[in-house]
Order: structure tokens, then C-alpha cells, then sequence
């Protein structure tokens, strides 16, 4: 399922990233009282009644302004508003109507998406009462916010949700047998090769010029009696190498091609070797909870030895210290090496991904673990586990009821977790543990 995107906008220094950080929980955008401090597009996922979406936050938009800085940000934030689902118009309560907000608002009628007008600042009383103006922008019913002091969220996400296309949410239910598989990566790695190999078709353009899949592209096909829908990526590439308005498009599709996957094929290029860029794409990946599986392509071009694979594949797990689970595949799409033990592979990490395990079993792992290695202790308090279980799958989800869980240590989770793994396998798929306090009298 894809998650509505939601697009920040509006002119520069209303308030759009301090409202992003805050709906996002955490501080991805520099916030500064200069206009124009965020000049690139930034993504993060919210929830709101149960519905995840991706916010997009955008530069300050300045119609006025023809220097280069303010044509690309203009640009972008143009871009994003036609990939959005749903606008979030920012205006700020203290300045009033301005001919910058004019000029925006007739941008996004232009673009007949839905809109939430956002009228930030909204303090004092007094303040309140002056949101009135905001009618005259024809946008709609202005939402009173206060992003510094977290007033008026509830009302705004609630107006945001209730705007979501049926489309989202029920448009892409996919066959249950079916399994997809995203290929993601920088550009010029090889995804498209292997994509077309996967489908035995040239299904995507493949050239030695880089950024050239603009769009993902869905392929399903049946291997072994296995149904997958393949999904071949636009290359993420570094901010500061992305330059076109279009490649910037590209990453808002390849993100929400990550969110509809089962699995993930996380291209690498063998002589290139691990890139931060890299370690960012797959951490989106890791936080979505997806499968995964790192592709070393370009194996042929790579100087081998007897230890060559053993080498590699310990130097990725010390770049990738958190995807540790992940299976590796070496292979070739020039010399077709290996490719043909993807789909077995990917088969694989689906049903890890989608494993459930009983209560009784469960619990019987959690206790001997905590024979073995019992739970820390902390100012005269010990640790007990009093009870585990599954809650849900893609990823697999557990619940750990705890009487103290303010000492569960992130080294003693991490024990519990590989426990787990020893037990069960869950080879390419994040877990996610789940620490809550229960009273041992309610046992």
C-alpha cells in the first residue's frame, strides 16, 4: 500500500519546517529566522488516526524572485505539489495576506490538488481573530496553528486525513500470493539490468548515462509458480548531484515505490563499494520495515581472490552495522551470473518478513534466553520479562511486557533480538521490539 504524500508550501519563513520537524518528531530541517534556509525538499512519515503518510517540506516559494536560487526552489516545490496527494498551505498569522501568499495560493488552485490552509502564528486571541483575512486567499477555511507552542495540530491533521484519496489506501490491494520487489539504488548501478534479467524482457532502458528510469515501472511475473510484481526505481542519487527538478521528482516516486514493496533489492556497485548515499537509501528502507537483500552487482569487474566474497561481505556489514540480517547476493547483469538465484532468494525473505510465531513458542525463547543471560538490574530494581507476543508481521512485531521497562538496556533488547534471530531464522527483515511496563500482579 502507498502512503499519501503530503506537501509543505508556502513563502519563505511562515514556519513550514518548524512544522515539519514537529509532525515528523524529530529535527530533519535546519529551522532559522532567515528566509530561504531550506532550499531542498525533505522527506519524513507521519501518522495521524491510523494513517501513515510521507510529508514533503519544500523551500520558501518567491514569485518575485528571478535570481537561480529562487527559480530551483520554485521549481521544486512545483514539482512537489504535482506528486502530492494532499497541500498543506502555510501562511503566517502575525504578517497577514501578503502578495507573496497571493501569488502561491493562485500556483495551487492552478493545480487542483486538495489544499489545508495552515495559518501559523496563531498565538494570542488576538491572532485568532485575525485568520478571518485568510478567507480572501479562496483557498478555503483557514485552520489557526501554533507550530512553536503545538496548538491546533489536532484540528490540522484531522483537515489533512480527511482529504486523502480513497485511491491511497484501497487502490493498490494487491494479490496475496503476489510478492513485490522494488529495485532501489544510485543511478548507474545496474537496477535496470537486473530488472530487465528478473523479466526476460527489456522492460527499462539501460544506458551508461546516469539517472536514466525517470519513473518506476511495475512488471509481473511468474517464476516457478511464484507471482512477483517488480518495481525498477528511479536512482537516488546524493542532493547536492541531483540537478534537474525532474530527478528530484524521481525521488518522491522512489520512496513511495519503497513504501508499496514487500521486498527490497538494495543495488550496490561491486568496485564503487558502500557510498553514504547508500547507507541512506537502505535506511529508509530499514525504518519501513521491509525485506532486503543487498545486490553486489558488477561482480565481474570486481579483482578476486579466494577470500574476495568472505572479505566483501564483511567490510558491508561493518558499513551497514544495522543490517546485519540482510542476505547478499554477488552477481553480474552483463555475464547474467547469479541472477537467477534472485527470485529464490526474495521468495525467502517474503516469508521471513511475514513469519508469525506462536505465544507458547515464544515465550519459551524469551525464558530461556533470560536463563542464559539474565536482565540487567538497576539501583537495587531487577529486570523481569513477564510476558511476550507477536503483534503483527512486515516486520515481525513484539510486544515484551516488562515491570521496569525504563531499564531495559539497548544492549539487552539487542541479546533478546538475536536470541530471536538464532530461533527463527527472520534472515532479511528488520524485527521491531516493543517494551511496556505490566504490573506482575496482573499475571
Amino acid at each position: 500500500m502507498s502512503k499519501a504524500i503530503v506537501a509543505i508550501v508556502g513563502r519563505p519563513n511562515v514556519g513550514k519546517s518548524t512544522l515539519f520537524n514537529l509532525l515528523a518528531n524529530k529535527r530533519i530541517s535546519i529551522v532559522e529566522d532567515t528566509p530561504g534556509v531550506t532550499r531542498d525538499r525533505l522527506y519524513a512519515t507521519a501518522e495521524w488516526l491510523d494513517k501513515e503518510f510521507m510529508m514533503v517540506d519544500t523551500g520558501g516559494i518567491e514569485t518575485m524572485n528571478n535570481d537561480v536560487i529562487a527559480v530551483s526552489v520554485r521549481q521544486q516545490a512545483e514539482i512537489a505539489i504535482r506528486e502530492a496527494d494532499v497541500i498543506l498551505f502555510v501562511c503566517d498569522a502575525r504578517t497577514g495576506i501578503t502578495n507573496e501568499d497571493q501569488e502561491v495560493a493562485n500556483i495551487l488552485r492552478r493545480s487542483q490538488k486538495p489544499i489545508v490552509l495552515v495559518v501559523n502564528k496563531a498565538d494570542s486571541p488576538k491572532q485568532e481573530m485575525g485568520i478571518f483575512e485568510f478567507y480572501n486567499l479562496g483557498i478555503g477555511e483557514p485552520v489557526p496553528i501554533s507550530a512553536a507552542n503545538h496548538l491546533g495540530l489536532g484540528d490540522m491533521l484531522d483537515a489533512v486525513v480527511e482529504k486523502f484519496p480513497s485511491t491511497v489506501t484501497s487502490g493498490e490491494e494487491q494479490d496475496e500470493d503476489e510478492i513485490k520487489v522494488a529495485l532501489i539504488g544510485r543511478p548507474n548501478v545496474g537496477k535496470s539490468s537486473i530488472f530487465n534479467c528478473l523479466v526476460g524482457q527489456e522492460r527499462s532502458i539501460v544506458s551508461d548515462v546516469a539517472g536514466t528510469t525517470r519513473d518506476a515501472i511495475d512488471t509481473p511475473v511468474t517464476i516457478d509458480k511464484q507471482k512477483y510484481l517488480f518495481i525498477d526505481t528511479a536512482g537516488m542519487r546524493r542532493k547536492a548531484r541531483i540537478d534537474e527538478p525532474i530527478e528530484k521528482y524521481s525521488v518522491i516516486r522512489s520512496l513511495r515505490a519503497v513504501d508499496r514493496s514487500d521486498v527490497i533489492l538494495m543495488v550496490i556497485d561491486a568496485v564503487e563499494g558502500v557510498t553514504e548515499q547508500d547507507k541512506k537509501i537502505v535506511g529508509y528502507v530499514h525504518e519501513a520495515g521491509k525485506g532486503v537483500i543487498l545486490v553486489v552487482n558488477k561482480w565481474d569487474l570486481y579483482k578476486k581472490d579466494n577470500s574476495s566474497t568472505l572479505r566483501y561481505t564483511e567490510e558491508l556489514r561493518k558499513e551497514l552495522v544495522f543490517l546485519q540480517y540482510a542476505p547478499v547476493v554477488y552477481v553480474s547483469a552483463l555475464t547474467k551470473q547469479r541472477i537467477h538465484r534472485l527470485p529464490e532468494v526474495i521468495s525467502y525473505v517474503a516469508e521471513q518478513n511475514a513469519m508469525r510465531i506462536s505465544t507458547s513458542v515464544l515465550n519459551q525463547v524469551i525464558n530461556d534466553a533470560t536463563a542464559i543471560n539474565p536482565p540487567p538490574t538497576d539501583k537495587g530494581k531487577r529486570l523481569k520479562i513477564l510476558f511476550s507476543t507477536q503483534v503483527k508481521t512486515k516486520p515481525p512485531t513484539f510486544v515484551i511486557f516488562v515491570n521496569y521497562p525504563e531499564i531495559m538496556h539497548f544492549s539487552y533488547q539487542r541479546y533478546l533480538e538475536n536470541k530471536l534471530r538464532e530461533s527463527f531464522g527472520f534472515e532479511g527483515t528488520p524485527l521491531n521490539l516493543i517494551i511496556r511496563a505490566k504490573n506482575e500482579e496482573d499475571e
